[in-house]
């Protein structure tokens, strides 16, 4: 659920809408970044039976470290919440009108009905799951055969890749509205409560398991994320993208912001119902709730692995929530109260999400290719090479969109 929260939706719509289908390619690359990295942190859990902010923390050897490390880490997980309610907030005001202030006060108890259902058993959050991805899938299968886009173009735009200074930030946020920070710190926490005994032939049995179902589930979610972008593509763009004013053709950095910063969620749902019908709005706009309620929940169980692992302190998960939801409330509506628009907020949230997946990201590669944590699950040199070059590509396209600021 974290690979396909409202953040990918906010950086699909502005890419497909300005590009077309340009960026095509950095979908399908953010999420093979994603499952090798969502990989590493499950099998750290796997064969060391800790979490990755458990082994943090005992590296850390000092208070004031772990501490630090922990409001970053909880400065990751604010921003990806972020993201999230506001695409609760946007899809309450798309589906039933409701002005965005209201929404946002509606919007701030969503997962909280979900936790009082399963706090007890995990296995009901993994059934819902199940139902919510359903929904997206299938939502954007109808989509797909609403739009007829044009599937030859968005094969070719798979595999060639369009990069310059206009569209780097869009790059950017792809990837961290795909590669999340809180995903790879929970996954360790997640797969290592999978394993029934403490025996190497469990463990083998489940890193087995854990590789099929990070590949097939990350797949799927490659195929919505490409699906979101390639309906703003398909809507958007003619609106959008095909503008002089939008610095598109001159490759004009500074008027594409300023376009990116026009379009809204409840825009493009708006445009999308007058051209393909209100069912075509309606069923992207339950796909975007269904989206926001779960992803929601996920954050509040990286929320839990991240205090947990680093402070080795257990907090209500309710409170926890409450606090979280508290928190982003003030800035979601502060931008409504502003003017400003709140996609532009999403967007801007997922490439500080991309600016900190160092966080977790370093010690990930650093202890999964270590054999005296990993044991015989250490990573092979291949494993370790690929896992090094997503990282240094991460880094240098943070350290160019930091530099060109």
């Amino acid at each position: 659920m974290a690979y396909m929260d409202p953040g990918n939706y906010g950086t699909a719509i502005q890419s497909g809408a300005l590009f077309q289908n340009g960026l095509v390619w950095t979908v399908w690359l953010a999420s093979f970044m994603a499952m090798e990295l969502q990989y590493l942190s499950g099998k750290l859990g796997i064969a060391t039976g800790s979490s990755l902010p458990e082994l943090i923390r005992g590296s850390l050897k000092s208070t004031y470290y772990r501490f630090a490390y922990w409001l970053a880490a909880e400065a990751a997980a604010a921003a990806t919440d972020l993201a999230e309610y506001l695409g609760t907030v946007l899809a309450l005001n798309i589906l039933f009108g409701i002005p965005l202030l209201y929404a946002a006060l509606f919007g701030a108890a969503d997962v909280l009905i979900i936790l009082a259902f399963a706090t007890r058993r995990f296995r009901v959050i993994e059934y819902l799951f199940m139902l919510f991805v359903s929904i997206i899938s299938v939502g954007f299968l109808y989509e797909m055969y609403v739009l007829g886009p044009n599937l030859a173009d968005v094969a070719t735009r798979s595999f060639v890749p369009e990069l310059n200074a206009s569209n780097i930030p869009f790059v950017v946020g792809i990837i961290g509205a795909t590669v999340m920070p809180h995903a790879l710190f929970v996954h360790s926490h997640l797969a290592r409560n999978k394993l029934k005994g403490d025996t190497v032939e469990e463990k083998r049995r489940v890193r087995k398991l854990h590789l099929m179902e990070s590949v097939l589930t990350l797949a799927i979610a490659a195929l919505i994320n490409v699906g979101i972008l390639v309906t703003a593509s398909t809507v958007l763009f003619q609106h959008f993208g095909a503008l002089p004013s939008c610095g598109v053709q001159q490759a004009n950095s500074s008027a594409i912001t300023q376009c990116a910063n026009s379009i809204t969620v409840p825009q493009a749902a708006s445009i999308m119902g007058v051209i393909y019908g209100p069912f075509a709005m309606t069923v992207f706009a339950i796909t975007l709730l269904a989206s926001g309620i779960a992803s929601s929940t996920t954050g509040t169980l990286a929320g839990q692995a991240i205090m947990d692992g680093l402070l080795g302190k257990k907090v209500n998960v309710y409170v926890r929530r409450l606090v979280t939801r508290f928190v982003n409330v003030f800035p979601t509506v502060g931008a409504i109260l502003f003017g400003l628009s709140p996609l532009s907020l999403l967007v801007y949230s997922q490439v500080v999400l991309s600016i900190m997946i160092p966080l977790p990201m370093i010690p990930l590669l650093y202890y999964t290719a270590k054999r005296k944590f990993m044991g015989e699950f250490v990573n092979r040199r291949t494993t370790t090479w690929i896992a090094i070059l997503i990282a240094a590509t991460i880094l240098a396209l943070n350290a160019y969109l930091l530099l060109s600021l």
